[in-house]
């Protein structure tokens, strides 16, 4: 293993060990079943990277394997420790950030109506928004097959990183999102179809309420308003892209889109959105000050490239 696939491992094991700690101590049920097919996929993909670093080397097919079981196993044990920090969270900050919303001038419920009566450009947003996930696969797959191949890593330890710094925010100050505190006109209710409507904001509610009694990866669902994940990662992969000829201008249009599509789509706050910048910035910042430190100098030769054609954030 390279040295960035074992700093990987060791921030996904060290992810299982705060769920565990946290099942213990709140004696939340998990799906036991569920999440052992998931450590079957990791345990598969990981045993294919080392196949292919050791007995048959193709390194990129071996940065990609191991950057897919990363994602996957951070994916599982990051949505749990979300859910985990549910009992511990701070106050509830939403009608503040509608507050602040106004202030800059946005109002959601006017973002929707808008959305409503333009059903050609609700769909486009509609359509990007859905693909971020897509994306960060796609992205890893590219950049696992070019020569600096190790650059694929430094994407997931910066998606990584970015999530991690969502959820340390979100638990101090939880929020979910503009459409947890508006209500809407029925007539714009009836022709505004989003990706996450009223109802998904009242169960984040009650969740938020009453803890999690049973956690199972198929029904886990994305907790964070502020600042908005969905919004860091398209920066992410814009940024990571930049330098990929092929993929930068489609990959920032695509991003502007789904920054856009986020207060509609998705139910945020505009200054969710806006939040995301900083905290993009700063997991790039600190893979990049981790890459720094000598004995994982070749993590900076990985992450660097990505950043360098970029003018500063």
């Amino acid at each position: 293993m390279t040295r960035l696939e074992r700093l990987l491992l060791l921030l996904v094991l060290a992810l299982v060990a705060a769920d565990i700690a946290g099942i213990l101590a709140l004696g939340v049920r998990i799906d036991g079943p569920a999440y052992g097919g998931i450590a079957l996929l990791v345990a598969a993909l990981l045993a294919g990277a080392v196949f292919y670093r050791t007995v048959r080397p193709a390194p990129p097919l071996a940065a990609m394997l191991a950057g897919c079981a990363f994602l996957c196993a951070f994916s599982a044990a990051g949505a749990m420790l979300n859910y985990l920090l549910l009992p511990v969270t701070g106050p509830r900050i939403d009608v503040m950030l509608a507050a602040f919303d106004r202030a800059l001038g946005f109002s959601w419920p006017a973002a929707a109506a808008w959305a409503a009566d333009h059903r050609l450009a609700s769909a486009i947003l509609l359509l990007a928004y859905g693909t971020m996930l897509p994306q960060v696969a796609l992205l890893l797959l590219v950049l696992a097959r070019r020569p600096e191949n190790q650059r694929a890593l430094g994407f997931c330890l910066a998606i990584a990183l970015g999530a991690l710094f969502c959820i340390a925010i979100w638990t101090l100050r939880p929020s979910f999102g503009a459409f947890s505190v508006y209500g809407l006109d029925p007539a714009v209710a009836a022709r505004f179809h989003p990706a996450l409507g009223p109802d998904y904001a009242s169960d984040l509610a009650t969740l938020l309420a009453q803890g999690p009694s049973f956690i199972s990866p198929g029904a886990v669902k994305g907790l964070i308003g502020f600042p908005s994940y969905h919004a860091v990662m398209a920066l992410i992969v814009t940024r990571f892209a930049w330098n990929l000829h092929g993929l930068r201008w489609p990959v920032l249009a695509l991003n502007l889109l789904v920054l856009l599509s986020a207060p509609v789509e998705g139910g945020h706050h505009l200054v969710d959105v806006l939040a995301a910048f900083p905290v993009a910035w700063a997991a790039l910042a600190l893979a990049r000050r981790v890459a720094a430190q000598p004995r994982t100098q070749d993590l900076a030769d990985e992450i660097q490239p990505a950043n360098a054609a970029l003018p500063a954030a």
